[in-house]
């Protein structure tokens, strides 16, 4: 009997072929990646500086504040990173190695962010580390990283007027937010008079300072006030009189922690509201809305790249893929977002590098496009600042913003534009 007669030949080679397709599959379902990376790509090969690196391991840092009055902010960018490390740990990690976070906090204090730094570039090796949100935080561990020759992937919007080639910054530049908000203000909400209002530190002060030659030299307005409060200051009652004898156009605000919970409960309190002045913030997330409070915000405005509204496919996978893990009642803000970016954006640099190596991963960095980011396409300039769209959000009654404008392409970042220094 010849086997095209058997159908039980048939069916027993058939089996076997299923036996041998499986068995062919189980190291790419569960042990491709480690043995990918110490075949093609051994410790000794991609670790050459005397990283925390080994043949199943990569070790990096987390510093921000996870106590203090900037916790309310940096909360969310310690979650959205560990997510984006959790998935990246999930698909196989990088070069064939797990990711290892040691976190640090920075304690929304700016030496002991210093000394952090240092622990975990000299101490702990790290590879790269995510962190700080204020420019000071930053400015007091960029030194550490400079001569440490760390790599730090910064979240936060910023003043600009910075490069280093141990940072890369995944948050808007002055351009990108102060620039075109003012632009926006002036044009839809017809604003030609302004009143300047921060936190006291690097980023609200010279962030104000490029605002108000934007708003004189450029848009020939005028800038009728300008104040700024100690970091956790919580009595704005005599601010708020002299906004209320200036009568602005715009409040242009950029006071920042948990300092927001009490302007903007005590704004509501005197009679400034959103149905009545026009007031644009450079520092009001779905973060800090969970303490100021939707009834005291709603009506205001925030410049920002990133609302958790933004209705694309790659937002709606990631706010699930975070609420799933930080619970249903969980925000997601414009720095929380940024924050997610770092890992992935370092991940892409490591494998376009081969190597963990600080200055092949910066060599490999520029050009470097994430496809997949929430807030949409981004790429990575040489200037180690992120191309991104720019975007105004009206806060509403639930704590969440509208999107009621974004900047019609990707903004070029630069980091050091032309009359504003």
């Amino acid at each position: 009997m010849s086997r095209d007669s058997d159908p039980s030949l048939d069916a027993l080679a058939l089996r076997r072929r299923r036996l041998l397709q499986g068995a062919a599959a189980l190291p790419v379902m569960g042990l491709s990646g480690l043995s990918f990376g110490q075949s093609q790509f051994p410790t000794a090969k991609v670790n050459t500086t005397k990283l925390a690196v080994t043949d199943t391991e990569v070790t990096v840092g987390q510093l921000h504040s996870s106590s203090g009055t900037m916790a309310i902010s940096e909360t969310g960018s310690i979650q959205a990173e560990q997510l984006a490390i959790d998935q990246i740990n999930a698909m196989g990690g990088i070069l064939g190695r797990k990711i290892k976070v040691i976190k640090e906090d920075g304690a929304s204090d700016w030496p002991t962010f210093a000394e952090k730094s240092k622990k975990l570039l000299v101490n702990d090796h790290c590879a790269a580390v995510f962190g700080c949100w204020t420019s000071a935080s930053r400015k007091a561990v960029l030194p550490v990283f400079e001569k440490e020759n760390g790599l730090l992937y910064y979240p936060t919007f910023y003043e600009g007027l910075e490069q280093s080639k141990n940072v890369i910054y995944t948050g808007q530049e002055a351009t990108q937010q102060i620039i075109w908000g003012l632009d926006w203000g002036a044009k839809e909400k017809k604003a030609k008079t302004f009143f300047l209002v921060g936190s006291d530190y690097i980023w609200p002060r010279t962030s104000m300072k490029i605002a108000r030659k934007h708003i004189e030299n450029f848009q020939k307005g005028s800038v009728k006030g300008e104040e700024y409060y100690p970091l956790g200051h919580t009595n704005f009652n005599s601010l708020i009189n002299k906004i209320k004898v200036a009568k602005p156009d715009c409040i242009f605000a950029a006071v920042v922690g948990g300092s927001n919970v009490a302007f903007y409960k005590q704004l509501k309190a005197a009679g400034i509201t959103g149905d009545k002045q026009f007031l644009l913030t450079l520092a009001v997330t779905e973060d800090e809305m969970t303490g100021v409070g939707g009834e005291n915000f709603a009506g205001f405005y925030s410049s920002m790249k990133y609302f958790q509204s933004l209705d694309n496919p790659n937002n709606k996978k990631f706010v699930e893929a975070f609420k799933a893990k930080y619970g249903k009642d969980a925000v997601i803000g414009d720095v929380t977002q940024a924050g997610y970016l770092g890992p992935w954006l370092w991940k892409a640099a490591v494998e376009k590098a081969g190597s963990f190596d600080v200055d092949k991963v910066v060599a490999g960095s520029p050009g470097i496009e994430l496809k997949t980011a929430p807030e949409g396409y981004v790429k990575l300039d040489a200037n180690h600042h992120l191309w991104s769209k720019a975007r105004i959000g009206q806060g509403q009654l639930d704590g969440t913003f509208k999107v009621v404008a974004e900047s019609a392409e990707l903004i070029k970042p630069d980091p050091f534009p032309k009359g504003y220094q």
